[in-house]
């Protein structure tokens, strides 16, 4: 690759945005520098008024390889990102058959994902009921922290753990040093609402919403806190999408405790009030919620309450969506958005007065530091991998199937107008999507925590 030089009049750079060359030696960033200081030994890609960002980093995706691959797939994924301007994501435990829940299961996600990924990758391990003593030799083998459900997650094969399992858990977890990514919410509360809509008409969105209260997410992340406080490990809050629970939050923050918080784009997107009824394509959980909620949310991420955001693109076979009968209590929960998350998030962020800066914060530097990557992974600045996207932040497009480029082009946002468009993106260097099209093989490469030779 030589040395290259990348241009922009908008680059996003940890000191602010501005003209910029990003100047690049082989895989790294070299040095970014005003852009008449380019040398002529440069090869030079001149991208006018669009604004490069780092390369975005999703800690929170669901690729479903191996053993179910006819959901998603490592190729599909990270096609899918590559267009979306992500360059590394991090794939979740469950949804995998096997699920990566020990160092042999692991193994065979290594072997699924060899020579067939765009972006660059890493896998969360798994926190089971019964897998205590897999917890730190899954450290040792190089993932960046563990994921954990205090509710049935849909998948049998994927336990969730209640709070005595925890307690064995946890002193493992917190031994690693590594985060424990935990999707917070509590069965009682949800079974409690359920049996009362026991005869209520669920192609109602509204009936949905009613059977995931926000005192579901509220209880759990009050045990959770109270686990922090008591085990001492890092722990993080994956798709928070009550606002209730950001007071609490905050004061823990205040307190000292090792606590982060993602939200996801479709409940900084979307507002429960404007779904329609047999609209499954809309269902995840943890539900999308109030209009006045949403609101909130964003404050939350103005006010530092919330550090990242991030897509849980979580696919499926269109015909788990039930979209036929419109049925929200058979439909599987989960919402794909990789390649439509970052002009997502500027429509809406554009519109409250956020710049590229913070997207960069939420979307790139935020997900990389819950990694483990971030001295590689999500700034532009020297040393670090020559990741970035080029985005065109003025540019409007509809959302059709083709845009997509997952497995199953099925989404909640067809049809809609977006604010921002991803013009190229590249992985240390080399693109990996430019207008439309995906050259070269894949390049895609496993970040570890630790070596794992």
């Amino acid at each position: 690759m030589g040395l290259q030089a990348f241009l922009a009049r908008r680059v996003i750079t940890p000191e602010g945005i501005r003209p910029a060359a990003i100047l690049v030696e082989g895989e790294r960033i070299q040095a970014v520098v005003p852009p008449d200081q380019v040398s002529n030994r440069y090869t030079i890609h001149d991208f006018g008024e669009a604004a490069i960002l780092p390369g975005l980093v999703d800690s929170h995706v669901h690729i479903n390889d191996p053993g179910r691959a006819e959901w998603e797939g490592f190729e599909t994924a990270t096609r899918a990102a590559a267009a979306g301007g992500y360059t590394l994501l991090v794939d979740m435990p469950l949804n995998s058959h096997p699920a990566t829940t020990s160092v042999a299961a692991l193994q065979a996600k290594r072997a699924a994902a060899q020579g067939r990924c765009r972006v660059d990758w890493a896998a969360w391990g798994g926190v089971v009921h019964d897998n205590q003593n897999d917890i730190e030799a899954l450290a040792a083998a190089g993932v960046p922290g563990f994921k954990c459900f205090l509710i049935h997650p849909g998948i049998d094969d994927f336990t969730m753990v209640n709070e005595q399992q925890l307690r064995l858990a946890l002193p493992h977890v917190a031994r690693t040093g590594l985060p424990l990514l935990v999707h917070a919410e509590l069965p009682g509360p949800i079974d409690r609402a359920t049996e009362a809509l026991a005869t209520a008409d669920w192609s109602r969105y509204s009936t949905y919403l009613q059977s995931r209260p926000d005192e579901a997410e509220l209880t759990a992340i009050r045990l959770m806190l109270s686990l922090c406080r008591e085990f001492g490990f890092r722990l993080h809050i994956v798709h928070l999408s009550t606002s209730e629970a950001l007071p609490e939050l905050s004061a823990a923050r205040a307190e000292g405790l090792p606590v982060s918080v993602e939200t996801c784009a479709h409940y900084l997107h979307l507002a429960a009030d404007t779904i329609p009824n047999g609209a499954t394509l809309y269902k995840c959980a943890p539900p999308v919620r109030s209009r006045e909620n949403c609101e909130k949310l964003w404050q939350g991420l103005r006010d530092r309450t919330i550090d990242s955001v991030v897509t849980d693109h979580s696919p499926c076979p269109p015909t788990m969506k039930r979209l036929t009968e419109g049925n929200f209590r058979t439909a599987w929960g989960g919402i794909a958005s990789l390649s439509v998350a970052l002009p997502l998030m500027w429509t809406e962020a554009s519109n409250r007065g956020f710049t590229l800066l913070d997207l960069a914060e939420w979307m790139s530097a935020g997900p990389a530091r819950l990694a483990g990557c971030e001295t590689r992974k999500g700034r532009i600045a020297p040393g670090y991998d020559a990741d970035f996207v080029v985005f065109d932040p003025d540019r409007e497009f509809i959302v059709t199937e083709d845009k997509l480029h997952y497995r199953h082009p099925v989404s909640p946002y067809l049809g809609e107008t977006l604010r921002g468009v991803v013009k190229a993106t590249y992985l240390r260097g080399s693109p990996v999507f430019a207008e439309g099209e995906f050259p070269g093989k894949p390049a895609g490469r496993e970040y570890t925590a630790k070596p794992t030779h």
